[in-house]
């Protein structure tokens, strides 16, 4: 992510107006001393944040028709937008309302919606926000930033229209500069989203649901995403950093302007730099190229992720006019066809996850925090890879990625080679390619043109886009068929990706022993967090154990062993992390989300976390046992015990008596039948004969008391800064209570909830409110600080005939990044 900070450019003058050209584009590691997320707005430029005091109103708003002659004639002009795309309309009836935000998680659920979307009625709805620029911002350049709206866009600026979008997934770039008002005249900003055509077949919610920022720059100045610094390693062992950077001249005179480049380590202390000089004409770009030799760097890895810094300063004579910092990481990485995936010359098998953005209480309106602490989840887990399907993730979760360490394949969201779409393909591209995470770019998913010529040509042009912005990572395409077609896309691609088709592995590669391959989506297991026994009919839920899978797919088990003991298969990407509303294969109504997660949509740890975390995990002992010992009536029935662990050994006691010791199966996992009585059944796992793990299960009494379990110890409180809580109920004895189903209310001060959830997939409760009921044991409540906050955020809940709960979360002060001021 550019992290862009502006310098005074004393003794330049603004050189004039420029020409809007509104467009559409379409803590592990150890960082570098992040750089100012921007200045006041007293400077001569800023990157602000855009996400505070938005109107919102859900439904359309129709545009007054011109009925005169003289009403047509001025509707056709510049500025002239009517009803509320207006620059004067009145919208101060409508809702307040910060971003990101979705409204289609705020609304009810109906049988009638799409199955796909999990019943959530979508539709139109409308933003407005205004703001003033100081007249010192006059002969700058302006730009407006929306990274991700939902569906499709349209946006107005002072009554002018400055952009169309027809991908939730692709940022949208406007520049303002002519059409901006200065001093005490309001600018409008008007976005009418239409949420109801569909680019997925998951849920994808509806409306401004990414941030929004307001960039002021010099009039010649680095343009957004113009700077690429992706370190090589070349044939000869030496480091480089080669540098392009793209320079636009707004003004009204040829510049000659000169880039600077610093390559600043992780504790702060410049190692490099360069310099280039550049010629760039009014209104047009010119691209400055240099590189950089690096001795030793610091490596890049997954499990130390060290980040360096690149600061490119653009120089008008001795006055520097604009900066840009971005983050790198020095890394090699390579494919090969027989042995799998490479990474810094080390064999790496890829332990990846597809996901979605979508989260419990929030649906895809993501806070950043809470972007972390999936990834945090996953980490976990033991994946080391991520697949953000099928789209451009945000820019967040990539910065998460590459300071926590995980390897990413970027996915475009639309298959089309028509030039909108291409353009869709290399902002994306243009955006990513500075992120170390990232190692494969997707051109698509499962495509039914796959195997035809006309597959293979669209991709052949695709590749060629990509590889004209970045000639470091590989081009794949996630195939569920077609690749021993004649003609397919597997014949323009560097690494084949192979979605499902276990059968085909080996038949793959012994007819392309030159092609590199990974598994780019499998699994699709199915289960429900905290049953043990399927209810296809009634209750609509998945056991645990792992015996469920779609057609298409195997279980967890099963599909890992395929990739795991193929070395020529680099890795996998489980469909998927976490259960994501929509798709609720195998069932419907009232179903409204899947069941395909590793963990449920509150991040909840499912059978199928812990037998992934024994298979992927090689640092430390793995040790688990299903199911929960609270099994009132089944007194001598056999119950079903799997331990899931990564020790040699493990054996199995209940109640002080051993029931039996196994060699671990890696794949399989260890099991028996257990006679259930209640008490304390307990795993005892052993390597080289020495104890290394425990765990345990035991029968629970009744619950008497609720616990309230905050993510973290802290909140900035900058209004922005979210977190969950996890919610329990407790026996007497103060262990969870797995089976407790139960009602809880909830009431919060120095902060907000902003969401609340609990895993259960057949839930209709309101995400938006405060009360949850628990599901299986668990609940989870999203809390949010209250900007310019300090103090203590307090939650507390309540159950009937239960001992309350409170929480108390620090809340420091921080002003969080520079933001437009409010509107009045």
């Amino acid at each position: 992510m550019e992290r862009r900070r502006f310098l005074k450019a004393a003794g330049v003058a603004a050189a004039g107006a420029a020409l809007a050209r509104p467009g559409v584009s379409g803590a592990a590691a150890k960082a570098p001393p992040p750089e100012p997320r921007g200045l006041s707005a007293s400077g001569p430029g800023e990157r602000l944040s855009l996400d505070l005091g938005w109107r919102f109103h859900r439904g359309d708003v129709a545009a007054p028709v011109p009925h005169t002659g003289d009403q047509s004639y001025a509707s056709t002009k510049a500025g002239a937008a009517g009803g509320a795309a207006g620059l004067r309309y009145d919208a101060s009836s409508w809702r307040e309302l910060d971003l990101p935000h979705d409204f289609v998680v705020e609304g009810p659920f109906e049988e009638s919606a799409n199955v796909a979307q999990g019943y959530r009625p979508k539709g139109v709805a409308w933003y407005r926000r205004t703001l003033k620029l100081d007249p010192a911002d006059q002969g700058k350049h302006l730009e407006l930033q929306f990274d991700g709206v939902a569906t499709n866009a349209t946006v107005w600026f002072n009554g002018n229209v400055v952009a169309h979008s027809y991908s939730a997934y692709s940022s949208i770039y406007v520049d303002i500069t002519a059409f901006a008002r200065f001093g005490e005249e309001l600018n409008a900003i008007a976005v009418r989203v239409d949420a109801d055509p569909l680019e997925g077949w998951w849920y994808e919610g509806g409306g401004v649901y990414r941030h929004t920022w307001l960039v002021k720059r010099a009039p010649v100045h680095l343009i957004t995403d113009g700077v690429y610094a992706h370190p090589r390693r070349e044939a000869d062992g030496r480091w480089t950093l080669p540098v392009e950077a793209t320079v636009a001249n707004t003004g009204e005179a040829v510049a000659e302007a000169e880039i600077e480049v610093v390559l600043v380590d992780p504790e702060g202390r410049p190692v490099t730099q360069g310099r280039a000089s550049v010629s760039v004409a009014p209104l047009e770009r010119s691209v400055a190229r240099l590189s950089l030799e690096v001795v030793q760097p610091h490596l890049w890895s997954i499990e130390t992720p060290t980040l360096y810094q690149v600061r490119t300063t653009v120089r008008l004579g001795a006055a520097a006019v604009d900066e840009a910092a971005t983050l790198c990481g020095f890394r090699t990485q390579r494919f090969d066809p027989d042995r799998g995936f490479f990474l810094n010359d080390k064999p790496v098998k890829i332990q990846g996850v597809c996901i979605h953005q979508d989260h419990a209480g929030v649906g895809i309106a993501l806070p950043d925090a809470i972007i972390d602490f999936r990834l945090r989840r996953l980490k976990a887990l033991g994946c080391n890879a991520i697949r953000s399907s099928h789209n451009a993730p945000t820019r967040e979760l990539l910065d998460a990625a590459d300071r926590l360490g995980f390897l990413v394949m970027d996915e475009n969201r639309l298959f089309n080679t028509s030039a909108d779409y291409l353009r869709m393909l290399e902002w994306m591209v243009r955006r990513d390619r500075n992120h170390p995470s990232v190692i494969l770019w997707s051109v698509f998913n499962e495509e039914p043109l796959q195997g035809r010529r006309e597959g293979y040509e669209m991709v052949r042009r695709m590749a060629r886009v990509v590889k004209s912005l970045d000639t470091t990572r590989p081009v794949t395409a996630a195939m569920n068929g077609g690749m021993f077609n004649a003609v397919n896309v597997s014949q323009a691609v560097d690494v084949v990706g192979f979605n499902y088709q276990i059968s085909a592995y080996d038949r793959f590669h012994a007819a392309n022993p030159t092609k590199p391959m990974t598994s780019s989506e499998d699994t699709s297991a199915v289960s429900t967090r905290g049953e043990y026994l399927s209810d296809r009919k009634g209750r609509h839920v998945l056991t645990s154990y792992d015996d469920e899978a779609q057609p298409w797919g195997a279980t967890h088990r099963a599909a890992w062993k395929a990739v795991a003991t193929r070395p020529f298969v680099a890795g996998a990407f489980v469909w998927t992390g976490f259960d994501y509303r929509g798709e609720p294969q195998p069932f419907e109504w009232p179903t409204a989300s899947s069941s395909f997660g590793i963990m449920d949509l509150c991040g909840f740890e499912k059978a199928a976390f812990y037998i992934h975390q024994a298979q992927w995990v090689k640092d430390r002992p793995i040790l688990h046992l299903i199911p929960h010992w609270n099994w009132p009536g089944r007194e001598g029935q056999k119950i079903r015990v799997v331990a899931m662990a990564n020790t040699e050994t493990v054996a199995l006691i209940l109640n002080g008596k051993l029931i039996g010791e196994q060699k671990v199966d890696p794949f399989e996992m260890n099991e028996w039948q257990v006679a259930y009585a209640p008490g304390r059944l307990e795993a005892v796992g052993k390597t080289a004969g020495r104890v290394v793990a425990h765990a345990v299960v035991e029968t629970t009494g009744a619950p008497v008391a609720l616990r309230l379990t905050p993510d973290r110890i802290g909140l900035a409180g900058d209004g922005r800064d979210a977190m969950p809580v996890t919610v329990e109920a407790l026996d007497a004895q103060g262990r969870p209570v797995p089976t407790a189903n139960l009602p809880v209310a909830f009431e919060i001060t120095g902060g907000r909830i902003i969401g609340l959830g609990n895993g259960d997939a057949n839930s209709h409760e309101p995400e938006k409110g405060n009360a949850r009921r628990l599901y299986n044991g668990l609940a989870q409540v999203i809390v949010q600080s209250e900007a310019g906050g300090a103090g203590v955020l307090a939650l507390r809940a309540k159950a009937p005939d239960l001992k309350p709960a409170e929480t108390r979360i620090a809340v420091r002060a921080d002003r969080g990044p520079p933001s437009a001021p409010r509107p009045s």
